[in-house]
């Protein structure tokens, strides 16, 4: 089926059934294997049907034709383009945030790591993504279905110029720590200041030097093997999972690190 550039397609089980109960405004059709016939099946059409949404039961191999080459496990559906965020729009959802987390990338150009990097943030609390407007991946049916959902439910800007951006969050009160192989910190050397914005570079690369420039921390993930890094979702799972426990611990009252006042 051929994207007109208003519809999209979003394929697998956990990218349909966000869509349905995040979006289901959106969703005008379903299409499900006759060879599934499982409770995940059976929930997601369930949904659908809850939202007013078309069923449709066809073979697997019809499923394939409509969506060559990806891995949609016998669930596809068709939706309008969901609209995301505003630039302009960033600072006043910040400033509704208690103790913000979020997620910086920095020109990741493949969609399934776009998409696990999504999921990982989810899974961590993170409270919206910030993403370059031009050379990454695109935000396709690959990248949704690596998210498992959660493209569909997180907040996502896109902005023109991310140093720039990467100043507003300063403004707005966050400290920046940028993750980079040959930072003369470690990941583990002290409880990651809040409120954080992580940042992480794309394939290869890294950060590029203005966004480098911008961090106020830099950090490495310790390496002890003989593999020199690691994929960019792993290590964005490993900083925001810092976090994860920082908070944790000052919650409970156990964290004894003494942070310096943030100053821009």
């Amino acid at each position: 089926m051929a994207d007109d550039g208003i519809t999209e397609l979003i394929a697998g089980p956990h990218a349909v059934a966000a869509a349905l109960q995040t979006h289901p405004d959106t969703v005008d059709c379903v299409w499900v294997a006759k060879e599934r016939s499982d409770e995940r099946v059976h929930g997601i059409m369930a949904l659908a049907r809850a939202a007013h949404v078309l069923v449709r039961q066809s073979p697997r191999t019809a499923l394939d034709r409509m969506a060559p080459g990806l891995a949609h496990q016998g669930v596809l559906a068709r939706r309008r383009r969901v609209e995301r965020p505003r630039e302009e729009d960033l600072v006043a959802h910040l400033a509704r945030l208690t103790q913000p987390l979020v997620l910086v990338l920095d020109q990741v150009q493949d969609p399934h790591n776009l998409g696990a990097c999504l999921r990982s943030a989810e899974a961590a609390g993170v409270h919206l993504v910030i993403v370059p407007r031009h050379a990454r991946a695109p935000l396709s049916a690959i990248t949704a279905r690596a998210a498992c959902g959660a493209a569909e439910r997180l907040p996502l800007y896109e902005v023109a110029n991310l140093a720039r951006t990467l100043r507003t969050l300063k403004d707005a009160g966050l400290w920046i720590v940028g993750a980079a192989a040959d930072a003369p910190a470690s990941l583990h050397d002290c409880a990651p200041p809040t409120p954080t914005a992580w940042v992480l570079g794309g394939e290869g690369s890294g950060l590029r030097r203005l966004t480098r420039e911008a961090c106020d921390v830099l950090v490495h993930i310790p390496m002890l093997g003989h593999i020199e890094s690691l994929n960019v979702s792993v290590a964005t799972g490993l900083c925001l999972y810092e976090s994860v426990r920082a908070r944790a611990a000052a919650a409970v009252g156990s964290s004894e690190i003494a942070l310096p006042s943030i100053s821009h």
